[in-house]
Formats: C-alpha cells, sequence, structure tokens
C-alpha cells in the first residue's frame, strides 16, 4: 500500500480523489486544504508522493515543493490548471516528477501516480541517531542525550530540536517551528514557540547555547 498526500483547496477534487483512491486497493489517499496544512502533514507524517496544486491560500505549492525538496527525494507531481509552458518549466527545475493539468481523467490520474510509485518503490530507510556535539537524538527510542545523559524533553521541544539538528547551520522561521510542532493549529503565536525555544535551550544546558536566535527570522542550530 502506497499513502498520499494530495494538497487542494478544491474540496470537490479532494472528494472524487478519495472516492476513487479508496474503491482502489494500492494507493491510501490523505488530504490538506491548503499549503501551511500541507507542509505541517509533510514534516509530521510519512508518505510514498505528494500531490500538489499550485494556486492555494498560504503556501503555494511551488514554495511547498521547495521545502520539500529541501528534506527528501520523495516523488512530487503538481495537479494544476496553469497550463504555460514556463510554468511547467519552473515546476520540472523544482524538481517535481510529473505535471498533470486540470482537468484530468480521475483513471489516468490513479494510474499514472501508480506507475510513478512502482518505478521509484525503494525499502524505508531505517531511523537513523542524530550525534551533533555532545547532543544524541534517537528517534526510534524517542530519546535526547546530553554528555551521555539522558534529558526528559517534552514532546514540542523534543521535535523542534529534532528539525534542527535534522538541519544543521539551516536558518529555520518560527512559521516553520509551528508546522513541525503544533501541525496545522494556526492559533499558535511565535512567543508560544519563542518560550518554547528558551526551555529546550535551558533542558540542553550547556549546549543549549547552539540554538542561535535570528533577528527577525528565527533560529538556526549551530
Amino acid at each position: 500500500m502506497y499513502r498520499v498526500l494530495l494538497v487542494e483547496d478544491d474540496s470537490q477534487i479532494r472528494e472524487v480523489v478519495g472516492d476513487y483512491f479508496k474503491r482502489r486497493e494500492k494507493i491510501v489517499p490523505d488530504f490538506a486544504e491548503d499549503g501551511n496544512a500541507g507542509l505541517a502533514k509533510v514534516l509530521n507524517g510519512e508518505y510514498d508522493l505528494i500531490l500538489l496544486d499550485i494556486m492555494m491560500p498560504g503556501l503555494d505549492g511551488f514554495e511547498l515543493c521547495k521545502i520539500i525538496r529541501k528534506r527528501s527525494d520523495i516523488p512530487v507531481v503538481f495537479l494544476t490548471g496553469k497550463v504555460r509552458e514556463e510554468d511547467i518549466l519552473y515546476g520540472y527545475e523544482l524538481g517535481a516528477d510529473d505535471y498533470i493539468v486540470k482537468p484530468f481523467s480521475i483513471a489516468v490520474l490513479y494510474s499514472k501516480l501508480l506507475a510513478l510509485l512502482e518505478r521509484t518503490k525503494t525499502e524505508p530507510a531505517p531511523k537513523r541517531i542524530i550525534t551533533s556535539g555532545q547532543i544524541t537524538l534517537d528517534p526510534v527510542r524517542f530519546e535526547v542525550r546530553v554528555s551521555g545523559e539522558v534529558v526528559d524533553l517534552p514532546p514540542k521541544e523534543y521535535q523542534i530540536l529534532k528539525y534542527m539538528m535534522e538541519h544543521p547551520g539551516t536558518a529555520v522561521t518560527r512559521r516553520l517551528l509551528l508546522a513541525v510542532a503544533w501541525g496545522d493549529d494556526m492559533y499558535i503565536t511565535e512567543r508560544v514557540i519563542d518560550n518554547r525555544v528558551k526551555n529546550l535551550r535551558k533542558l540542553l544546558r550547556k549546549e543549549g547555547s547552539r540554538i542561535r536566535t535570528l533577528i527577525g527570522v528565527g533560529y538556526r542550530f549551530d
């Protein structure tokens, strides 16, 4: 069974795709209604393929594809009404695997996705232990150690640390951390994120100073 995420703001398309895919046996669909919700699901879920609309509220499909490509080689297919050649070429430049133009045949869509999934099928990589300086994070045991000693991190602080350790030296915005740790709960404010990062620094003791504040941007793990 393959898990496919459709990020699409048109509820009719989500319903049609969901009904058709669920009647088949090989693809299990999941859905996000806009770019921000899609980002949250991409960061917190495990999928075999991402199907993206381009024109959406919040993050558009191109921006979401850029984020996906920075962290994964998962197949990405654009599903969109944008038919200009420059848009299609730009999608491929971003790393898209295919480009399906609306309106489309649902049967053809299903067959194309299944063919792509079968062609790119790989065994899931084992979750690796991440080590940086005196910090060790084990994603299988959900455990963090500092200088060999287990540190009991709350779930949100753990998710923030894991993402930062997976992207060392990279500027991470507060909006991205919101999606990482809170999913699509957009009622969380940036102040809450700052408080969680402050608590994370404290729990990491001396190693906490490696989380740098980038004024007007967010944070960076050095």
